[in-house]
């Protein structure tokens, strides 16, 4: 939800042959992604935290929760690449998507910069195997590609103007050939209690094509949680394919 850099939380509208627990609780290198000794993100500019996701991380679940991936997603489903494949959500909230997904077959990472949002993920999913990682962009530190499939939900209008092409790049870099980045974006009056910012799908697009990524899909829809103020613009991205 947060969906991930400066306050990138998302979801607002792990080897999947090992152990469950140890597959979703553990980061790159068998780090324990929750662990003590891990560092965690704060809220400063590299982190990806704005406090207003975590103190209002179990009303945002309420609210993230009651609404299904396939109802947020579903003009683009039958663009999902084939599971099984590789995933990640980025600014993964509170896990509803990477859960799903997971549910799906697919082998999920998910990375979430807030603490408190990655243990209500964590609870509310215990029965699917997903890696939550502390993390956000642009630079996603914790994440290793190359991924089938990034789901980028809610998360773009979180990074400015400078952020936005070093991110683009980054998540370029994550895809493997073929691999598809689906993104939403918001539109609407900015909220006083976060980081966002207007970004126009054109602009998102045109971005991505100077990052080697192509459009195969764009869509418009309104609010799900029925904020008659609020409405989404829908793009698929694809990196070529070597």
């Amino acid at each position: 939800m947060t969906r991930s850099s400066n306050g990138r939380s998302g979801n607002g509208d792990g080897d999947r042959n090992g152990d469950r627990n140890d597959d979703r609780d553990d980061g790159p290198g068998g780090v324990r992604a929750d662990d003590p000794h891990t560092p965690d993100p704060r809220d400063d500019a590299a982190s990806g935290v704005q406090p207003y996701y975590a103190r209002s991380a179990a009303v945002l679940a309420e609210r993230y929760e009651s609404v299904s991936f396939e109802t947020v997603h579903r003009d683009v489903l039958h663009l999902l690449p084939g599971a099984p494949a590789r995933a990640a959500d980025i600014g993964a909230g509170t896990g509803r998507d990477a859960a799903a997904l997971a549910r799906r077959g697919y082998d999920v990472v998910a990375v979430e910069p807030v603490r408190e949002l990655r243990q209500v993920a964590r609870k509310l999913h215990d029965d699917v195997p997903v890696a939550w990682l502390p993390g956000a962009l642009p630079a996603l530190t914790p994440l290793t590609g190359p991924f089938d499939l990034i789901l980028l939900s809610a998360v773009w209008m979180h990074l400015d103007e400078g952020e936005r092409e070093p991110a683009m790049r980054r998540l370029h870099d994550l895809l493997a050939p073929a691999g598809r980045l689906f993104v939403s974006l918001r539109h609407g009056p900015l909220p006083e209690e976060r980081r966002m910012f207007h970004v126009s799908a054109e602009e998102t697009v045109a971005t991505a094509g100077r990052c080697g990524l192509r459009v195969i899909h764009t869509g418009a829809n309104g609010d799900e949680l029925g904020r008659d103020e609020v409405h989404w613009s829908r793009l698929v991205l694809e990196k070529g394919a070597i």
